[in-house]
């Protein structure tokens, strides 16, 4: 099991920035990508950006040069630096992990609101 608490979200005005965090504990040796996914109002959950355990990484084509995931393995921890924030960057933002075993695991969520 791996348990994720995510931190940092909050209301920004656009242009504005943000910086999420997502610890996890638990059975942490067995992580292998940890990344960022989105869920606006009426919308289906998206990818926002994934890093594995390397240090490779993915993103969504709405949210690059905007958007930047790192990875402090040492603290088991995986942030996603928000810059340039658009009114369409709101969405409940869900931190994921999936372990060597494919298995996936999701924080509770954190709401990001960006007002114009």
């Amino acid at each position: 099991q791996v348990h994720l608490v995510e931190s940092g979200g909050g209301l920004v005005q656009a242009g504005g920035s943000l910086r999420l965090s997502c610890a996890a504990s638990g059975s942490i040796y067995t992580i292998n990508t940890m990344g960022w996914y989105r869920q606006a109002p009426g919308k289906q959950r998206e990818l926002v950006a994934t890093v594995t355990r390397g240090g490779y990484t993915n993103y969504a084509d709405s949210v690059k040069g905007r958007f930047t995931i790192s990875r402090d393995n040492a603290k088991n921890t995986v942030y996603l630096q928000m810059n340039s924030l658009k009114r369409e960057d709101t969405a409940v933002y869900y931190c994921n992990t999936v372990t060597a075993r494919d298995y996936s695991y999701w924080g509770q969520g954190t709401q990001v609101t960006v007002s114009s």
